[in-house]
């Protein structure tokens, strides 16, 4: 069985029987299949977080998709800060152009997890594992992701629980967007706060 076959399992019809299926087993199906998005790339994200909301409903689907992700990011993070440790990395990274390259990211780390946080398609393995790589705190981390997850999943969900609300009024995806912006500069501010 080839890695397309197994990525065409995940539909929106096939998880939520899947996740209906192992219901017995409590929040656990909701939290793994987000937390699998940080280690499998290709996992759909908009289905999986709609399937949540659509089989626990929105907040508890929020919840779940929401706890689900962040803990995946914080795992890789912690995995490759851990190994960005070896000798050769260090050597590697103290050679001029590589020290400003990174100095440069260190200061814009905060800004880009956050944003790239936002989006519900993208390398998110590959945002976690520069973060750690350019030495980003684990506090500035975990405030970015968490915060601009927050924002992706509630966003996803608010919008896939109710679609056709938003295909009747597509003008309401304004107050999606103000979310958006009013949580970024909160963010900001808590970021700010532990630096």
């Amino acid at each position: 069985m080839g890695i397309t076959e197994i990525l065409s399992y995940f539909t929106e019809e096939n998880l939520s029987l899947l996740l209906d299926k192992y219901r017995s087993l409590g929040p656990l199906p909701g939290l793994l299949l987000p937390f699998m998005k940080s280690f499998v790339p290709p996992l759909p994200t908009l289905v999986i977080i709609s399937v949540n909301a659509a089989v626990y409903g929105l907040w508890l689907g929020f919840l779940y998709s929401w706890i689900g992700i962040v803990c995946g990011c914080l795992v890789t993070f912690l995995i490759v800060r851990k190994v960005s440790g070896h000798p050769y990395l260090v050597r590697w990274a103290q050679k001029p152009k590589v020290q400003k390259s990174l100095s440069w990211a260190r200061r814009q780390a905060f800004n880009y997890v956050f944003l790239l946080s936002l989006f519900p398609v993208g390398p998110f393995v590959v945002i976690n594992m520069a973060a750690a790589v350019v030495g980003m705190r684990f506090r500035s981390f975990l405030v970015a992701v968490a915060s601009g997850k927050a924002v992706m999943v509630m966003s996803v969900s608010f919008i896939g629980h109710d679609l056709n609300r938003f295909l009747e009024h597509p003008y309401e995806i304004a107050y999606v967007v103000a979310f958006v912006g009013v949580s970024m500069v909160i963010s900001k501010r808590i970021e700010r706060h532990f630096a």
